[in-house]
């Protein structure tokens, strides 16, 4: 029993005594950054989508009809590329657990 708790907080310590060594390395301050989109922009994109949408294509010729693909391609890419977090259902459950736990 004392060798299980041994190892196990060996094992704790060790994996956390990686990360405080490697941020001694030096820093790159200079990281360019991407600008965000705003609540308003990203309302106008959604809007031009709907408006695209609910077009009648049926009156358009194949270069129209290619160019609001792009356009909808364009618009795509650019929503795509927005920072966002997941969050995995492991560590959703931990978090979980951990609330349930100190709360």
């Amino acid at each position: 029993m004392k060798k299980t708790i041994f190892f196990a907080l060996l094992t704790i310590f060790s994996l956390g005594a990686a990360p405080a060594f490697a941020a001694n390395g030096t820093s790159n301050n200079d990281v360019a950054t991407e600008a965000t989109l705003t609540t308003e922009e990203v309302n106008v994109l959604k809007e031009r989508v709907i408006e695209i949408r609910e077009m009648d294509k049926s009156e358009l010729n194949a270069t129209e009809k290619s160019e609001l693909k792009s356009e909808l391609n364009e618009i795509k890419e650019t929503v795509r590329n927005e920072p966002a977090i997941y969050i995995g259902g492991i560590s959703l459950l931990l978090l979980i657990i951990l609330l349930v736990i100190l709360l």
